[in-house]
């Protein structure tokens, strides 16, 4: 909602304000919850994007920003996490199915060069909507426990890191370390990656990132195929990865 689409009864306040607006808005009528919860999640990533993390995001601030009493709010979402985290959402499926694209995209029969791609996909997409990224990954987000961890909406991107990389390892090309560990490792060097060259406003086109982003994937996947599956021992590390993992299958 836009400032001339506010109601006129509305009060117009700025950004500082926002967690002191008093919920004008009208009841929707049947059939609009869904229009309010389009705006409810438009709201917090403005509010994200203005505050620059989580810390002052409240059901109450996203109430005012909206113009609806903080009640409407628990209708849809069940806390300030599931609010964030459905914000987010349409971004990293946007993000993981250009990745799937650009996999599916590579020879079937060659399993490195499809996760080169889909690290590619990554690299493009980040410096191609940088304002989707800072919200997916440079923003703080609600902290939660372990367990909750695998709910995250990101892990629409780590499975299918996570696959590639078993595909590779399936078919001969060792990794560097065990499954989950490295799965975690290639995705946190692209954020690195991805990271500095928005923070530092570093001049250089996607595909210059992308062959960088090669390099980790030569860390991690050995460029020799050899015989029968090439995991590596697992280790206490990998374990804690993969216990906050929830797997979601095809809903990747």
């Amino acid at each position: 909602m836009t400032i001339a689409d506010r109601p006129a009864h509305s009060k117009v306040v700025g950004v500082a304000d926002r967690t002191e607006v008093h919920p004008t808005r009208r009841r929707s009528r049947r059939g609009q919850g869904d229009q309010l919860r389009d705006e409810v999640l438009a709201a917090v990533n403005r509010l994200l994007d203005d505050w620059g993390s989580d810390e002052k995001l409240t059901i109450r601030a996203v109430a005012g920003e909206v113009g609806v009493a903080p009640a409407s709010i628990y209708l849809h979402f069940a806390d300030k996490t599931e609010l964030v985290w459905a914000a987010l959402a349409d971004k990293y499926r946007q993000l993981s199915d250009q990745m799937g694209a650009a996999e599916a995209a590579a020879p079937a029969e060659q399993p490195r060069e499809r996760l080169r791609a889909q690290v590619h996909a990554y690299c493009r997409f980040a410096m191609d909507n940088p304002g989707h990224y800072r919200l997916m990954y440079e923003i703080r987000q609600p902290a939660v426990e372990p367990g909750r961890m695998g709910l995250h909406p990101a892990r629409r991107v780590s499975a299918r890191l996570r696959r590639a990389l078993a595909a590779c390892a399936d078919a001969g090309y060792a990794l560097s370390l065990p499954l989950y560990q490295a799965t975690h490792t290639l995705w946190t060097g692209l954020h690195g990656l991805v990271s500095v060259q928005h923070s530092l406003a570093i001049d250089g086109s996607p595909d210059q990132l992308a062959g960088m982003a090669d390099g980790l994937v030569d860390i991690v996947v050995s460029a020799q195929q050899r015989n029968g599956p090439a995991y590596p021992p697992e280790t206490d590390v990998d374990r804690y990865i993969a216990a906050t993992v929830i797997e979601i299958g095809d809903e990747s």
